[in-house]
């Protein structure tokens, strides 16, 4: 997929399954949480709490029952824990592509703020990024055009992108602000995983891509 970037191009995208696999926050964060509760045998703990995971069974509630701790405080631990996670191959490479030609880089992201803004630390993408929209900050959460339109006022632009991947929310106000919308395909470990479910026009991108390899910025 080819795309003309110059100083009036503005490509926003979305953070979790989008530049990285969301399930890679959850795993870090249970990490840290059977580190903290069973420091011993912490490996035991978190092979079944991602199992439990796994079978719909809620993480927070066995451990709080079995360990005697409060459900808020593991929330906390796992909103605010330091994530160990890695962005998808060839994300870099677009970003420096991106940047080569005068584009801007934006993010609208739905989430807490803390949790957010260290996810995009601990990617090393910050020195990227000319807008940050997260849902919390602004008080809106996608499908809501405002959060578009503040990357809008944001930076001036004549050409924008939004590059996500969940259909439910991610391309229905995009795609009525008249911005170009591409979808990154599921790579089968995406935290949703009900795209077939929202196919209908409004919520379709413009274009699916399977991976960042198949950008091309000229």
């Amino acid at each position: 997929m080819d795309i003309k970037v110059d100083n009036t191009t503005v490509i926003v995208f979305d953070l979790d399954d989008t530049l990285y696999n969301e399930l890679d926050f959850l795993k870090s964060a249970y990490k840290s949480i059977a580190i903290f509760v069973e420091p011993n045998d912490w490996k035991a703990l978190y092979s079944k709490m991602f199992s439990l995971y796994r079978c719909k069974v809620n993480v927070f509630e066995f451990v709080a029952n079995t360990y005697k701790i409060e459900i808020s405080l593991l929330v906390e631990m796992y909103r605010s824990h330091k994530p160990s996670i890695q962005l998808f191959d060839g994300v870099l490479e677009v970003f420096d592509a991106i940047k080569s030609k005068n584009g801007k880089i934006a993010i609208v992201t739905d989430g807490r703020s803390k949790t957010q803004r260290a996810k995009l630390e601990n990617l090393g993408v910050l020195n990227y990024l000319d807008k940050i929209i997260i849902s919390e900050e602004i008080g809106t959460e996608k499908p809501n055009s405002a959060n578009f339109i503040a990357v809008e006022k944001a930076l001036a632009g004549t050409t924008y992108y939004y590059i996500a991947d969940n259909l439910k929310k991610d391309f229905v106000a995009p795609n009525t602000l008249g911005w170009k919308s591409v979808a990154l395909v599921d790579n089968g470990k995406n935290i949703h995983f009900e795209s077939h479910k929202y196919m209908e026009f409004q919520n379709l991108p413009q274009q699916f891509i399977i991976d960042f390899k198949d950008f091309k910025i000229i």
